[in-house]
């Protein structure tokens, strides 16, 4: 490891396609961005990749959900920081919605919304392949070490 570098940092995403569309979340406090992205979050040791999963879409969106294959592996990166994360993104189902509005516990997730895939194109979004994987035909995809932005 690099001097000053910190560990990678494992992170889980939901591709949930309801209806013909793909939920997504703002996951920055406040109007700090317009940038969009899979539910999820990071994963914590002694878990599984999917109950870690199922944890993070539950406290960001209130929404339980039936962990299916992965479907996408993706690297961001800020070398100013020091920060590497690797995303597993797997293939989701929705089991039940929660009867009211949602509020993420950690106060991150402030947004989220439902989208088709002509929508998703409209909006700044990461990873750069979220929407060939996600309204794509399945397969494993593989986005190598993207910058990371707000």
């Amino acid at each position: 490891m690099t001097r000053g570098a910190r560990p990678i940092r494992l992170a889980v995403r939901a591709l949930i396609l309801r209806a013909g569309r793909l939920l997504i979340v703002n996951a920055y406090p406040g109007d700090q961005s317009d940038l969009w992205c899979a539910p999820g979050g990071g994963a914590e040791p002694g878990a599984s990749l999917p109950d870690n999963l199922v944890r993070e879409v539950h406290e960001e969106t209130g929404i339980a959900i039936r962990v299916g294959t992965p479907c996408l592996v993706n690297e961001f990166h800020d070398p100013a920081r020091g920060f590497h994360q690797v995303d597993i993104y797997f293939r989701a189902r929705v089991v039940a919605v929660p009867k009211g509005p949602w509020m993420d516990s950690e106060g991150v997730v402030n947004r989220q919304r439902w989208v088709s895939e002509p929508e998703l194109r409209a909006l700044r979004f990461k990873p750069d392949t979220l929407p060939d994987i996600a309204f794509g035909e399945g397969g494993i995809g593989y986005d190598p070490l993207e910058l990371l932005v707000r």
